[in-house]
């Protein structure tokens, strides 16, 4: 149970963080977008998941076909101590 409370702990993480594509995520856990979202609305108050989804959608970095090309990779530095 630990373990997955880690999992989860993670994934919240890495949806909140601005230059994490939702890709990274699914490659990393196996959660498409649809699939983070429903974990960010079970796991978040209401108002922590409105917040969440308002900066979350259309944000250019959360997505990886509509970055810019000077972003090219789909992990922050951070991110490779978990992988």
């Amino acid at each position: 149970m630990q373990h997955l409370d880690h999992e989860i702990s993670r994934i919240i993480e890495m949806a909140w963080e601005d230059r994490t594509p939702f890709e990274a995520i699914k490659q990393q856990f196996g959660l498409n977008e649809k699939s983070v979202i429903a974990l960010m609305r079970q796991q978040l108050t209401n108002s922590s998941f409105r917040l969440w989804r308002k900066r979350a959608t259309g944000r250019q970095t959360k997505h990886l076909k509509l970055r810019h090309p000077d972003i090219s990779r789909g992990y922050c530095k951070t991110q490779y101590k978990h992988r």
